[in-house]
């Protein structure tokens, strides 16, 4: 079995891990000002790391890097018009407002969070999504 625990680098843990909370209803796992765990029905979403080393390893991102270059963070959602109404209501920008990807068979929306990282919600699609198998 292949699970996801991707890992961002952000500026401020704790703005980004609000920010996360308010505009896509995941909950903070963990707690702290270097680290964060984000959760949606007790799973693993998402984790942040400030760009300090610790005591696992060195800086994750130089001073003056960019972060979230080239990244996209996709997340496949069940209620995709209850989270458009959510960004709405907290006037968050949106990079393309929802539409329909005809390829994916799936409605999208594009936002990015506080440090630029390109965020992707897309609804349900023909095409679930699987776990890998080992």
């Amino acid at each position: 079995m292949v699970h996801n625990q991707t890992l961002i680098t952000v500026r401020d843990v704790q703005l980004s891990a609000e920010w996360y909370k308010n505009n896509l209803g995941l909950l903070k796992g963990h707690g702290g000002s270097h680290y964060e765990q984000l959760i949606k029905n007790g799973k693993l979403i998402l984790q942040l790391h400030s760009m300090e080393s610790d005591e696992n390893h060195g800086a994750l991102l130089e001073s003056g890097e960019t972060p979230g270059k080239g990244v996209l963070i996709w997340l496949s959602i069940d209620n995709f018009d209850e989270a458009i109404e959510r960004l709405r209501d907290n006037r968050v920008r949106l990079d393309k407002e929802p539409f329909f990807n005809k390829l994916a068979k799936q409605w999208e929306v594009w936002l990015r969070d506080p440090d630029g990282y390109r965020i992707v919600l897309s609804g349900p699609s023909e095409y679930p999504v699987i776990e890998l198998s080992e």
